[in-house]
């Protein structure tokens, strides 16, 4: 009995270490550079990273750290192994989830990549094949992981790939959660060895015989349809040979799997469906108006692009069709430069990944650095700091915690999309292969080149500015739709009124009987302007062009298949939904909780809306969560009619939800007087680098470094404070608010030596309702700023910091680090401070 009393008490103990993995937490990109890393600052930085409010690290082994070589662990070693099942067990102790990825750096490829195996080149020169290696070797490779990169498009490169990680792993218990595979960067490869072969047993017909129609740039007839062939086998050996069978592989080693497809020249739809977690990527800065949100001017828009929810959509729509529960995003890739990043400018982008469908946030990222490694420590080259030498890092669990109460809702919920629009991919490859070579490829940066400028891209415009809710759909996926019983279109997981044509010319003849099934069940299908032309297939012929028109004429014959040029009209008349929210200028997705309750995210973006009546299409009534506030519950909103009162400030976001009772008669909530606080600011440096600069006073909000000499390096914390008396008529006024004005960049607020809280996003508000008196207020404002100024002169004085092989470290131009260069940025509370009271 005492010996099963003891085996009970040490299961409960085993239990109580291992604690429950959490994904709606933030995870975060972890680089082990030259995997030099340690158990024992392994374990001091994944506690970091736990107490921070993150749920779990993504290991990615990349480029070695100069001096330390010798402390490099080479990949796959049964010493680096050991460290990767260390950091497993104390991530369940710690309540981490861990990532890995298939191979070091990217793409995918390594020592056992053999030349026979490595990506290969086609191009066309007097009418002949001329196959060539790409040479192309894995980017950012860590010790252990260099080698060719493999060729996607192989029968046996990726099996023979894994063996390595077969042996590897066999026998090991404390695995990852996870494989990832990052996005597809295979430079230049378009070919394989047996493409002669697959492409006639698909299409019927010998490529070879017509290599003038798949490089002509004049127009000859069948040109587009040789294009369209010669991208179609490529699209379908990436998946059958690349993305599924390193998913199935992952699958029977009890890996889930996360995928970036975006970048390849497959159909992202059906690749990213091929993952557990399909994963898109955030690069860059978005162009929000949001009023007071700042910009890197040295972000290159003609070189990167910007962020765009419409190809986040890629990843969220297969998420969806398919019933995944998660969809995740690389995010912060670049979001500014080094040591400039603000919380402020986060929010903001994991705002926009929210409303994009995406519901499980990965940093990008946090840099292991050995614990006794000098400010700043180590570094990637291309990341925005979350690890524990950022300037935020105190704030960070800030962000998290808002994360976390966002993703709980939004993971715990299914998409609620009335709308299916067909992503028609042979239209792309017939016209912009033409000036992008004889390969396209669909990647997060400049989105306009393959999707915003094409139809399909003008139409999904519309529908996100309309406020429609929609999701993409693929020729393959088409198959697995049925019908309900009320005559929705069904994946088995999502539930559609409609789908919707964009204007197209081409279309393969299985997708056209797909349509044609659909239809005689009773599906509502909308053709923009007009029907697609031409069938896919250049061996079809004349004879097969006609059964596709046959084809076509008996689809224009079901009663429930329209053309219009008015799609607005039409997919109303099919019952969805036209949120109001969207011509306010918020942003939104709209889903149902598990109890069948309409949930909405909303994020304000812009500048256009602050408060009013809105229209919804819900009757009943609705509740509101700020889900920045964890003390916040959900309160019920005034409602007038068809309309809610809502207000949302610039850079705000909230979540809303069907209710039982509404506020009741009409409730303004609006603080629209305001009281400036002015006098005597007393400013005290209490913490930071290089060193504390003397205390100042002053009548007018500056920025500190117009200060003395080394307030102009000084990154750290500052108190604000001055005495203030408040007016009668602020005192008993029912809402007061206190607004911070401009916050370089987060702001630790005091009233009367009570806490009120932390102002870290736009628009730096805060309540301060029951706080004031009438005499001798005492407001203290602890403001920290960013690490740009201080590295201004680290990198005079000591840039031995930058020691990395590979890129080193570069700004965000790719150009070498040189912070000596840079002008102050403004630090501190500018304000002006006001009480916004009504």
């Amino acid at each position: 009995m005492r010996l099963i009393l003891f085996l009970l008490l040490l299961l409960n103990g085993t239990l109580a270490n291992a604690q429950a993995i959490s994904t709606s937490k933030p995870w975060t990109f972890w680089w082990w550079m030259g995997s030099a890393v340690n158990k024992k600052d392994i374990t001091v930085q994944l506690e970091y990273i736990q107490k921070s409010g993150v749920g779990g690290v993504h290991i990615i082994p990349i480029y070695e750290v100069k001096g330390y070589e010798s402390q490099s662990v080479p990949f796959l070693t049964p010493q680096w192994l050991d460290l990767v099942q260390h950091t497993v067990r104390e991530g369940k102790r710690l309540g981490l989830g861990v990532d890995l990825t298939t191979g070091t750096g990217w793409p995918f490829g390594g020592p056992n990549v053999t030349p026979e195996l490595g990506a290969k080149n086609m191009t066309v020169k007097n009418n002949e094949l001329s196959i060539q290696p790409t040479k192309q070797k894995v980017k950012r490779a860590a010790p252990g992981g260099e080698g060719l990169v493999l060729d996607p498009f192989h029968a046996t490169a990726m099996s023979r790939y894994l063996t390595r990680f077969d042996s590897a792993f066999a026998g090991k218990k404390d695995l990852p959660r996870s494989m990832y595979n990052d996005s597809y960067e295979a430079y230049g490869a378009n070919w394989t060895d047996d493409f002669l072969e697959e492409f006639k047993k698909r299409l019927g017909y010998e490529l070879g015989e017509n290599l003038a129609l798949l490089t002509d740039s004049t127009g000859k007839a069948g040109s587009e349809l040789v294009r369209i062939d010669y991208h179609q086998t490529l699209s379908e050996l990436l998946r059958e040979r690349y993305a599924k069978h390193w998913t199935d592989w992952s699958t029977k080693h009890g890996f889930l799997t996360r995928y970036q497809a975006h970048g390849s020249p497959g159909n992202l739809l059906d690749l990213y469906d091929a993952a557990d977690i399909p994963e898109t990527e955030s690069f860059g800065t978005s162009r929000f108006s949001i009023p007071g949100l700042r910009l890197d001017p040295d972000y290159s828009i003609d070189q990167f692009g910007t962020p765009d929810p419409l190809a986040m959509k890629f990843a969220s729509s297969a998420a969806h069709f398919s019933g995944k529960k998660l969809v995740s995003s690389e995010t912060g890739t670049w979001l500014a430069n080094h040591f400039k990043v603000s919380l402020s400018q986060v929010k903001p982008q994991i705002d926009e990944l929210f409303t994009a469908g995406i519901n499980h946030i990965f940093y990008h990222g946090s840099t292991y650095s050995p614990v006794q490694e000098p400010y700043p420590g180590w570094l990637f080259y291309a990341s925005t700091n979350f690890g524990s030498t950022s300037h935020f890092a105190e704030h960070f669990p800030l962000l998290n915690k808002y994360v976390q109460r966002c993703q709980e809702l939004l993971q715990n919920s299914k998409s609620d999309n009335d709308v299916l629009v067909y992503f028609p991919i042979h239209d792309l490859w017939a016209t912009k292969a033409k000036s992008s070579g004889n390969v396209h490829l669909l990647e997060v940066h400049h989105v306009d080149r393959w999707l915003l400028d094409l139809p399909f891209g003008k139409l999904t415009q519309q529908l996100w500015k309309k406020g429609f809710g929609f999701d993409y759909v693929s020729d393959l996926q088409l198959s697995r739709l049925k019908l309900d019983g009320n005559g929705n279109l069904t994946s088995g997981n999502a539930v559609y009124k409609s789908l919707i044509i964009p204007v197209s010319t081409y279309m393969p003849e299985e997708t056209l009987k797909e349509l044609q099934r659909l239809a005689t069940k009773g599906a509502k299908i909308i053709f923009q302007n007009h029907f697609p032309e031409k069938a896919t297939g250049y061996s079809l012929g004349p004879e097969k062009q006609s059964s596709f028109l046959d084809e076509l004429t008996k689809l224009k014959k079901e009663k429930n298949v329209r053309v219009s040029d008015d799609f607005e009209k039409e997919l109303i008349a099919s019952g969805a939904l036209r949120e109001s929210f969207a011509e306010e200028g918020l942003t939104f997705i709209r889903k149902k909780t598990q109890d069948n309750k309409r949930l909405y995210f909303i994020t304000n973006l812009g500048d256009q809306f602050k408060e009013g009546w809105v229209k919804v299409n819900i009757a009943g009534a609705f509740e509101k969560l700020d889900a920045l506030d964890e003390e916040a519950s959900w309160e019920p909103l005034s409602r007038n009619g068809s309309s809610i009162y809502l207000k949302l400030l610039p850079g705000q976001s909230c979540f809303l939800r069907e209710s039982v009772k509404d506020a009741g008669p009409e409730q303004h909530s609006i603080a629209n007087k305001e009281l400036e606080i002015k006098g005597n600011w007393n400013l005290q440096f209490l913490k930071g680098r290089p060193s504390i600069p003397s205390t100042a006073n002053f009548n007018e909000l500056k920025t500190w470094t117009s200060l003395s000499d080394s307030a102009v390096y000084f990154s750290g914390t500052a108190r604000y404070e001055i005495h203030f008396d408040c007016p009668d008529n602020v005192l008993k006024s029912g809402m007061k608010i206190l607004d911070l004005g401009d916050v370089r960049e987060v702001a630790a607020v005091k009233l009367n030596g009570r806490p009120i809280g932390t102002a870290w996003s736009i628009p730096f508000q805060l309540s301060i309702s029951d706080k004031l008196k009438a005499k001798d207020n005492v407001l203290e404002i602890e403001v920290t700023n960013l690490s740009a100024n201080y590295m201004r002169l680290r990198d005079t004085q000591k840039p031995d910091w930058k020691k990395f092989h590979d890129i080193n470290i570069v700004d965000i131009t790719y150009k070498k680090f040189d912070a000596t260069k840079w002008e102050p940025m403004p630090s501190g509370l500018l304000g002006p401070v006001k009480i916004l009271f009504r």
